[in-house]
């Protein structure tokens, strides 16, 4: 854009998308195809995500303000010990990339389809690695129990077959705005080179546009995809936020319990420890794991501790 051009729209209201966020700085892009311009919030709050739809106001060529924030259809939180920050909005689903190895943590796969299923996005689980064969019987009998839930698994080898990726995942992504959330060595940086094929370029781009020239890697970043839809990837993503959820939100999150709610003797059941709980009693006769009770009490757990 010439600077003739950005004096012309300064101080009038324009839209766009957030495409990637770093601390207060968000790097937009204009709907009407202008380059991407870095932009602010406006006062002190900074309650943007990747994803947003927003209106904003251009102060120079490559700047601007950020006045409006449209409505979301969702909205996703990332957690600490300490606080929740939203980072990413307006989803259809989330593509969880596991390996046969190194050993991937059950307790993360099941917070994340616990935000899934809580902010109406379709899960996907990607088991990766599936080269490493002496690792693969053990994966997939972990995993066994989310397939019987209805999750998607779909499994495959990026490094070593990476032809098989588009094939596999072209149609699940088209028109669609994933997020993408992988632990480290998962092997989602290479997921995300043959899936955007300029992706280094563009975060590189990305990096110095939010930085004014410091290379970073650790920020909620959105590509496009060359056949349609968007991927959000969001490095060294730990945890979802999930203490804004209510008790009955996360209860209905988890798909094995929804068959016995509202079976139970006291209709404000917490399935704890109550007599005559629907849920205790199907973990005791073995048709809901443990494992999955044990996750829904920690999460409670977490969730009373937050000073709300």
């Amino acid at each position: 854009m010439t600077q003739r051009a950005a004096s012309n729209k300064c101080g009038e209201r324009l839209a766009g998308t957030v495409i990637a966020a770093h601390g207060r700085h968000y790097l937009v892009a204009p709907d009407d195809g202008s380059p991407m311009l870095q932009c602010f919030p406006r006062g002190k709050k900074s309650d943007v995500a990747v994803g947003d739809r927003i209106g904003y106001e251009q102060q120079s060529a490559d700047q601007g303000v950020i006045v409006e924030i449209g409505e979301r259809r969702n909205l996703l939180y990332r957690s600490d010990q300490f606080k929740s920050k939203l980072f990413a909005a307006n989803l259809d689903q989330l593509l969880i990339v596991l390996a046969t190895e190194p050993h991937f943590s059950e307790d993360l796969l099941g917070r994340a389809l616990i935000a899934a299923e809580a902010h109406g996005l379709e899960p996907l689980i990607v088991l990766n690695k599936i080269d490493v064969e002496s690792a693969l019987p053990l994966a997939r009998e972990r995993l066994a129990s989310y397939r019987a839930l209805g999750y998607t698994v779909i499994e495959l080898s990026a490094k070593m077959q990476p032809g098989d990726v588009h094939p596999q995942l072209d149609a699940l992504l088209k028109d669609r705005s994933t997020i993408l959330l992988g632990q480290s060595g998962m092997g989602k940086s290479t997921l995300v080179n043959i899936l955007v094929p300029d992706a280094d370029a563009a975060t590189r781009e990305i990096s110095t546009a939010l930085n004014s020239g410091r290379h970073t890697t650790t920020f909620t970043r959105l590509y496009h995809l060359p056949a349609g839809g968007s991927l959000i990837d969001s490095p060294g993503f730990q945890e979802f936020g999930l203490h804004h959820l209510t008790e009955g939100q996360l209860e209905r999150a988890f798909a094995d319990f929804r068959p016995f709610l509202g079976h139970c003797r006291f209709y404000n059941c917490h399935h704890l420890q109550e007599p005559g709980c629907a849920v205790l009693e199907a973990v005791e006769a073995g048709a809901i794991r443990p494992e999955r009770h044990a996750l829904y009490a920690q999460l409670v757990h977490e969730a009373s501790q937050i000073v709300r």
